[in-house]
């Protein structure tokens, strides 16, 4: 055709924004594309290897799944010379997988073990106002454990470790044993020396009528030998200053120990409980199930009662037990918490007397009789006479006697 529309030459815009004065033959064009595509398959392989050592610095281990470069132009190839950064948008496989797997670790680490049980905080009811009554009760500090106590037999004018050795030697005769009679052995032997060395060098025999008396005194000759020797060996006289030590001594329970530690060293490690705060707990209702030995009642009021009352509780309660909550016929009627005690006015249970004791009934009588401390022989022996003493006859026996002895 000879149009001169054909016939003029035209520009051509190329792809790399140079105007070019002709048009270009087919063959031209498909070559300049082909030569385009392999540099750009270079400068991608290129990309892809900065691209797997970047992970590799990052994430310990090369993911080429997860790579994908930016494309360009409207064949999908980058352009010639460049090279495209790693995106966000790249790394969403990735991190997904990774958001993924931290929640359910997370997960695991909240559901691993036992799952955590919200208890409430467990306290009896009105024992702040049942223990403002049993410190109103004991505002006269009257009772045996005020005057004659733990804290009252030691010497005052002794060396400190003699007066906390003193303290350990009271408590551990306290033991199954009354305040009036710990404080008078207690006496004799402050008169003899109550010293680590002087108890050591003191004969078996004459340690027993030092503190005789008191309970169990043939064990406690033994374990205050034992103790003394032990105390002289490993803690240079001095009594510990723990609870695990304390208890290691031969005759010192956990009771003791607290004691100690409390009335000895002036620490709080927990509550001294002696049969009056055992029984008084278990009455009052200060625990949350009932207990059956001391060790027990001191575990369960530790858990409640604060720290604080730990070391006034055991005089309280002691003194308290001693003067109203008797263990036998306690004096409820004068008790200020008679109406707020679950065990007030009823009965207490009596140990029965063995078979055969002075204060055992006899077989054949319907009553019991009540006697003082040191009546009970009088009343056997007048039994006695009673028991020696003939029946009287009947008048139908009587009348045969007679008449046998007139025929003889």
């Amino acid at each position: 055709m000879s149009s001169p529309y054909f016939a003029q030459s035209r520009s051509v815009v190329t792809r790399s924004g140079n105007r070019t004065a002709g048009c270009r033959p087919a063959a031209s064009l498909r070559s300049r594309l082909t030569s385009s595509r392999g540099n750009a398959d270079s400068q991608c392989s290129a990309a892809v290897k900065v691209e797997v050592e970047v992970d590799e610095a990052r994430l310990s281990q090369p993911r080429p799944s997860s790579l994908s470069l930016s494309t360009g132009g409207g064949h999908g190839l980058p352009q010639p010379g460049t090279v495209q950064p790693k995106t966000e948008t790249d790394a969403l496989p990735l991190s997904s997988h990774s958001r993924r797997r931290r929640q359910l670790k997370v997960e695991y680490d909240k559901d691993e073990g036992v799952s955590p049980v919200k208890t409430e905080h467990w306290e009896p009811p009105n024992w702040k106002k049942q223990l403002g009554f049993i410190r109103e009760m004991r505002s006269g500090r009257d009772a045996p454990v005020d005057n004659m106590g733990a804290e009252k037999c030691y010497d005052t004018e002794a060396p400190a470790h003699v007066r906390r050795f003193q303290v350990l030697v009271s408590l551990m005769l306290s033991s199954q044993t009354k305040d009036q009679v710990t404080a008078g052995a207690m006496q004799k032997l402050r008169a003899h020396g109550c010293t680590v060395e002087n108890i050591i060098s003191t004969g078996d025999e004459t340690l027993g009528k030092l503190i005789y008396p008191v309970g169990f005194w043939r064990n406690k000759v033994k374990y205050l030998k034992l103790t003394s020797a032990m105390l002289q060996k490993e803690f240079g006289g001095d009594i510990p200053n723990s609870v695990e030590g304390l208890v290691r001594l031969p005759g010192v329970g956990p009771k003791m120990a607290h004691l100690a530690m409390d009335i000895a060293w002036d620490q709080v490690s927990g509550i001294g409980v002696d049969t009056h705060v055992h029984r008084i707990s278990n009455r009052l209702g200060w625990l949350w199930k009932p207990t059956k030995n001391p060790e027990d009642t001191r575990k369960a009021l530790e858990e409640w009662l604060p720290r604080e009352l730990w070391s006034e509780i055991n005089w309280l309660l002691v003194g308290f037990g001693q003067q109203v909550c008797l263990p036998v016929n306690p004096l409820c009627s004068v008790c200020l918490n008679q109406h707020s005690c679950p065990s007030a006015h009823k009965i207490s249970p009596t140990k029965r007397p063995k078979a055969g004791s002075p204060r055992s009934p006899s077989p054949t009588s319907s009553f019991k009789i009540k006697t003082e401390p040191g009546q009970e022989f009088a009343v056997k022996d007048e039994r006695a006479e009673k028991e020696s003493l003939p029946s009287p006859l009947s008048p139908t026996t009587q009348r045969r006697r007679l008449k046998s002895k007139v025929d003889h």
